[in-house]
């Protein structure tokens, strides 16, 4: 099991000090909303107004936003309360032929000119394209290296031979495959139970954290999952959806980085709701 501070130590220093801009110095994990979304999907609810989505969760007390350049270029930060910048490199829509095919749309080096803290990759193992995706992720690895910014990828199962995306088995798998690929953080799919998930980070060397998936039912759901995942070992989670699309992101914002720093209940954080 590997944390994120422990991951940090051994990091060059350009790296460690962009990760310290994302990460909280205390816990030593990250609150993360990716709101990366607008391309895959287009402009859904919650996202419509980028400026007031970027500040409520800021707000809220979350320690980085996931964006593509352009919201970034269109001045889409530094509203408000300051927020650590993680830019996405890889994207699809949902109206193209295979919507897991996902393809480089940004460098290392554009993030890098437009204050990036870090970068991420999206690559779906199993999926039609796997090879290009992973010779992708390989690459950026060392491209980040040299440039000492750090990576996150976003790492899932998903193609005609998965079943299930939550299989602990093939969450494992995807998970280990991202960090022996180089990156230094992986995001993947809680496995529904701690018990399992912790097997996923017993068997990767570098931190995981979570994703939200799609919208849940309740917010109960969404603050259990969180509370199990940390205490299984998760180094933080990555939530879009369930925090933006809330009726009060910001609240639902500070009632995940309780549990997510402060170590609260699940129901303590749901009483703030």
């Amino acid at each position: 099991m590997t944390s994120i501070r422990e991951r940090m130590e051994r990091m060059s220093i350009g790296k460690r000090i962009r990760m310290e801009r994302i990460v909280d110095r205390k816990s030593g994990r990250s609150v993360i909303v990716p709101m990366d979304h607008g391309v895959t999907s287009g402009p859904i609810y919650g996202l419509t107004d980028m400026k007031r989505a970027v500040n409520a969760v800021a707000e809220g007390g979350a320690n980085a936003v996931l964006v593509h350049k352009g919201i970034v270029i269109a001045g889409h930060r530094g509203y408000g309360k300051d927020i650590g910048l993680i830019i996405h490199l890889s994207a699809s829509t949902s109206l193209g032929p295979d919507p897991l095919n996902k393809v480089i749309v940004a460098t290392v080096e554009e993030a890098i000119r437009l204050g990036a803290d870090a970068v991420s990759l999206h690559v779906n193992v199993g999926a039609e394209n796997e090879a290009e995706m992973l010779e992708t992720l390989g690459a950026t690895a060392m491209v980040c290296e040299d440039w000492g910014m750090p990576l996150l990828a976003m790492m899932y199962p998903r193609g005609k031979k998965v079943k299930s995306e939550h299989d602990p088995e093939l969450v494992k798998h995807v998970a280990r495959v991202g960090a022996e690929l180089g990156a230094d953080i992986i995001k993947t799919n809680y496995t529904g139970d701690p018990d399992s998930f912790k097997d996923v980070i017993l068997s990767c060397p570098v931190p995981v954290i979570i994703a939200g998936g799609p919208k849940a039912n309740t917010d109960a759901e969404v603050l259990k999952m969180v509370e199990d995942a940390i205490a299984a070992g998760a180094s933080g989670l990555s939530i879009g959806r369930n925090v933006f699309q809330h009726k009060n992101p910001t609240v639902m914002t500070v009632a995940l980085s309780k549990i997510v720093h402060e170590g609260i209940s699940a129901k303590e954080a749901m009483e703030m709701l």
